[in-house]
């Protein structure tokens, strides 16, 4: 993909260095990316509200499902919380909390059930020391640093090569934007990896049966597939300022 965006540079003693063919690609990525995240959004906004209004069969609240798939896993030092909001579920290794927002925490429905199993499969992970959530916890402070700073750096960097025609900055400010688009991809294997063992103990305890394990898991592939959307909207970020600093320099 980099090497097509890379083609059609030219030089015009006119006009400069013109934006051509790859700067179109790259804004045309950017709009497609942007209309399938706006898709999957409301896909997943319709999915969750339709499970939302089918009572779970053991009519347990999340609350009472987090707790019990913490205890069968033998996890009993984290604690189940409520949050405010909508879909602000996360589980948060830095105090040791599930937190689940007022559409799970007190509703007994297909959608608690799998919302709570999810982050309680976060939960797991960080119990068992799976690789993938280890590393996406270091690059926390990472990205919170580069996520506040690279678009300054890369604006800078412009600046700069106005003056001096190196684009040192701009790939700077492009290395820190890479750093967002690393822990967008980190996340993936988290959040599938969550969602399958979600499904699998949903299945394994009886807490659902065979059609509403299918709802749980049509609702866990959608809130999936934000993070797919997430992580090519990072990298195709990434492309775009590499044709944006190639065009101007």
């Amino acid at each position: 993909m980099l090497a097509i965006l890379q083609t059609g540079f030219h030089y015009s003693a006119v006009d400069g260095y013109n934006y051509d063919g790859s700067y179109s690609l790259a804004i045309i990525l950017m709009v497609a990316v942007a209309v399938v995240g706006m898709i999957v959004q409301m896909r997943l906004k319709a999915v969750t509200r339709h499970y939302s209004e089918q009572p779970s069969p053991r009519g347990m609240t999340g609350r009472e499902i987090a707790e019990k798939m913490l205890h069968d896993n033998g996890i009993y030092n984290v604690t189940v919380t409520n949050v405010r909001g909508h879909l602000t579920d996360h589980f948060d290794p830095t105090t040791m909390t599930v937190n689940l927002s007022d559409d799970v925490y007190n509703a007994a429905t297909i959608t608690a059930a799998a919302v709570a199993a999810h982050e309680c499969g976060h939960a797991v992970q960080h119990a068992e020391g799976y690789g993938p959530i280890r590393l996406r916890s270091q690059l926390v402070p990472i990205v919170n640093f580069s996520s506040r700073v690279a678009g300054w750096v890369i604006l800078l960097g412009i600046v700069m090569m106005s003056f001096t025609n190196s684009a040192a900055l701009c790939w700077v400010g492009i290395a820190l934007v890479a750093m967002s688009a690393l822990f967008a991809v980190v996340t993936l294997p988290v959040e599938y990896n969550a969602s399958q063992r979600a499904v699998a103990w949903l299945e394994s305890s009886g807490m659902l049966g065979d059609r509403e394990l299918d709802g749980a898991h049509e609702a866990l592939r959608w809130a999936a597939r934000t993070y797919l959307v997430a992580a090519l909207s990072a990298i195709v970020t990434i492309l775009y300022y590499v044709v944006l600093i190639k065009n101007r320099r």
